[in-house]
């Protein structure tokens, strides 16, 4: 029963801004203005939902380039010996 009970609530919980937004905008009479309200709250609950970039997600980008770089560098040399002493 408790189950029950905290399934519903959660499910209400998580609906609540959905709902939140219909609300706000279905009541506008012109369908123009209510579409171009739709539009905005769309926007606005896509950038929350979305995860900001940090300085660490950056770097380690950067980090990842230098080490792609320098492994295709290795090969390089790598392929530059085989050739150079095959029965070494």
């Amino acid at each position: 029963m408790k189950l029950l009970i905290s399934l519903s609530l959660g499910l209400v919980v998580a609906t609540a801004p959905a709902m939140a937004i219909e609300q706000n905008c279905r009541f506008i009479q012109a369908k123009a203005e209510r579409e171009a309200c739709y539009h905005r709250q769309e926007e606005e609950l896509a950038a929350k939902r979305k995860p900001e970039p940090t300085a660490s997600t950056s770097r380690e980008s950067k980090t990842f380039e230098s080490l792609q770089q320098m492994r295709r560098e290795d090969e390089e040399v790598y392929r530059s010996l085989r050739s150079i002493c095959r029965g070494c």
